[in-house]
Order: structure tokens, then sequence, then C-alpha cells
């Protein structure tokens, strides 16, 4: 089973904080983490991976020092990863970020014999909009299940457990899908030291404005 998992860096929150005079973030000197959300969405993709075989590749929309996240998903069990960057990108809303990853997506799934799954968090700890996954998925024209605490492979396609406010459901869903992911009663695992470098020496290709039609 090949899946793609769509991740993002973000500063680390329990470091964050606010410049009193703009009300915003201050990013400086905070240190950056792959976003918790999209850690247990690999963690699902390589369990799966681990059990029906496959490949699990990562991407990542931002700017260059996001290849550190993505060495990070390569430590922990992902194949191959591609950076999304360009200065065209810069300041991007969640309907442009889903469209540019949906582009990316397509490439990659061009260079890697496609997908039969892509698993994303199910928001970003910075933005909190829970909005990327889902437009990801009608730009891709993909059936969707939102706040997946597991996934398993079945002669259909998955089998979903979803977390809902009074009791979880399980839910079927068709290949190729899209599944955005919550914190399930496991945690990510950690990275071995071999695999760690590994990761460090990896090449991330980069896609930018030129890549796409």
């Amino acid at each position: 089973m090949n899946i793609l998992v769509c991740i993002k860096q973000v500063p680390d929150t329990t470091e964050i904080k606010i410049d009193p005079v703009k009300h915003t973030l201050i990013r400086e000197g905070v240190p950056s983490i792959v976003n918790p959300f999209d850690a247990c969405a690999l963690e699902m993709a390589v369990r799966l991976k681990e059990k029906e075989g496959g490949k699990v590749i990562v991407i990542s929309m931002g700017p260059a020092q996001a290849k550190n996240a993505l060495k990070e998903c390569l430590a922990v069990g992902a194949d191959q990863a591609f950076l999304v960057t360009d200065r065209a990108f810069g300041g991007s809303d969640t309907l442009a970020t889903s469209y540019i990853l949906s582009c990316a997506i397509k490439k990659v799934a061009e260079l890697e014999g496609g997908f039969d799954a892509i698993f994303c968090g199910k928001q970003a700890i910075d933005g909190d909009t829970a909005q990327v996954g889902p437009e990801i998925a009608e730009h891709l024209g993909l059936p969707q299940v939102t706040y997946a605490l597991e996934a398993e492979l079945t002669d259909d396609g998955l089998t979903i457990l979803k977390e809902c406010e009074d009791a979880n459901q399980k839910i079927a869903v068709s290949l190729p899908c899209l599944v955005t992911f919550t914190k399930p009663s496991f945690d990510p695992r950690y990275p071995t030291i071999k695999r760690k470098l590994a990761a460090n020496r990896a090449e991330i290709p980069v896609l930018g404005e030129d890549a796409f039609p």
C-alpha cells in the first residue's frame, strides 16, 4: 500500500510568545517541530506499510528549513520526501496552500507511480483551521474521512475509526482516498540511530513553481 503523508513544520507552541503590539506569534528563536497531528498520520502510515507492504512518501510546503522536518519523517519510517518551496508561494492562505499541495501531489504521483491514500493531520497547531486536508481532497476529487484515530486495510478499501463527540464510529472508504488524523491511543515512534544517520544524509528533492503545469 503506497501512502503519501502531508506534513508541516510548525513552531513548538510550548515555546510560543505573543507580540504585545502586533498580537501575532513571535517565531524568531522558537524551535520548530513536525506538526504533532501530522506525526500521528505518519505513524499510522508507517504501521500500515509494515503490515501490508508498500511505501510511505512525505511532502511538505514551506521554506528551505522544512527539510529538517522531512528528515525527521525519514528517520521514523518514511521512504522518500519532497519539499514544495518557492518565493511565489509565500503568504498563501489555506485555499492556495491546498491547491499548491494538490498540484505537487499530482507531480509526485507521476514520479513515484501513484498512491492508494493520502494522510494528513487534522490541523496544524499554528493555524488550527483544519481546512487544508479536506481542501486537498476536493481539489483531487477524492473521498475523505476526517478526525481518524486508526486505519485498517480491507479488501474494499480502508476501515477508519473516526473520533466523534459522543462515540467513535467505524467508516468504510474506498481507495484512493484522503484521511485526516487526530491523536490516537498510541504515540508516534522515536527514530533509531541508524535511521537518523541515514535521514541526515538523504537528499530532499525540491518542487518549485516551475515543476507544475
